[in-house]
């Protein structure tokens, strides 16, 4: 008998489909995550917390700020003095200012005074920035005496160059004429009146353009000086193409704000020259002062303070926009 063989039918094997795992979370809890409405509601309260928190400062300096504009404004507008009011005479304060010659002798003075004392104090500020950046004995020290005519009240510092310049027996006017140069009167001749209150504003405001020029410098990783010295460029070129690129935000802001003390600066010039002789030192912000407290014409004076706010209003714009410019 041939045995009976047994054949065992396969079916083919089924095969589920992979199913991706589903959120575990409840369904309103992953829409609000998908949409990000808590982080809107959370950024929301952030910026409503941070104006109840600035509103009262703001609000505080506007009433502080506003009243005197305003109320200088009302007096531009007006012929009246310390005491009176005056009537209402619209621009013609304006224009009085602007056709007397003594107003434009003194803007083109402040001009000068004012980009000769940036300028100097800000060059005598990057020297004495970069000695300071080696080591050497007495830094510490010698950085100190550096900030005294910053830090010294500038009372004190007319006073004390007025002792050195003024008379014949003066300290400088005898140094001079050991030297065979005569005894000049810094202060008595005009053209020696202008470079003397220019150099007196460079020594008062070099050490507030070192700190910020030394600020700048500390920042500036010594690997770009060591990289450029291993392709061969010299001590000029590292300053030129290196130095001033990279500190010219900072100078560019420093600039700005030396701008606004120089041409607002009443006591330098006052209390060293008084805005002589001639009024060959009259600054615009000393004219001002003589027209309000010595001339009593509260509207000219006025005028002329709005007119050079103007001016700085246009000149800090400028190099603002140089330092959006800048690179680094």
């Amino acid at each position: 008998m041939a045995p009976s063989t047994t054949t065992t039918a396969t079916s083919p094997a089924r095969t589920t489909p992979h199913r991706p795992p589903t959120n575990t979370g409840t369904p309103r809890k992953a829409a609000l995550n998908s949409s990000g409405h808590p982080q809107n509601q959370q950024a929301k309260s952030r910026r409503r917390t941070l104006v109840v928190l600035v509103l009262p400062s703001v609000l505080l300096l506007l009433l502080i700020n506003a009243y005197p504009l305003v109320y200088a404004t009302f007096q531009s507008l007006r012929n009246g003095t310390l005491i009176n009011t005056g009537d209402f005479v619209g621009l013609d304060n304006y224009k009085s200012v602007l056709t007397d010659p003594a107003f434009w002798e003194a803007v083109r003075f402040t001009a000068v005074f004012t980009a000769l004392a940036v300028l100097g104090s800000w060059a005598v500020g990057l020297a004495l920035a970069l000695v300071l950046r080696s080591d050497f004995p007495g830094r510490s020290v010698f950085k100190i005496l550096l900030m005294l005519p910053w830090v010294v009240p500038v009372v004190v510092s007319a006073m004390s160059w007025n002792q050195l310049l003024t008379t014949p027996q003066s300290l400088v006017p005898r140094v001079f004429d050991l030297l065979g140069l005569g005894s000049p009167l810094l202060l008595a001749d005009p053209a020696l009146a202008k470079v003397t209150i220019i150099l007196f504003e460079v020594w008062l405001n070099f050490p507030f353009m070192m700190l910020m020029i030394s600020g700048a410098l500390a920042s500036v990783d010594h690997s770009v000086y060591e990289a450029a010295r291993m392709d061969g460029a010299s001590s000029r070129q590292q300053f030129f193409h290196i130095t001033l690129p990279l500190i010219a935000r900072p100078t560019y802001i420093s600039w700005i704000l030396m701008t606004i003390f120089v041409v607002n600066d009443f006591p330098t010039v006052y209390l060293l020259t008084g805005g002589g002789p001639e009024s060959s030192t009259t600054t615009l912000v000393v004219l001002a002062y003589r027209a309000v407290f010595q001339n009593f014409q509260v509207g000219q004076g006025v005028a002329i303070a709005f007119l050079m706010s103007f001016a700085l209003v246009i000149i800090s714009t400028v190099l603002y926009r140089q330092v959006r410019k800048a690179h680094v």
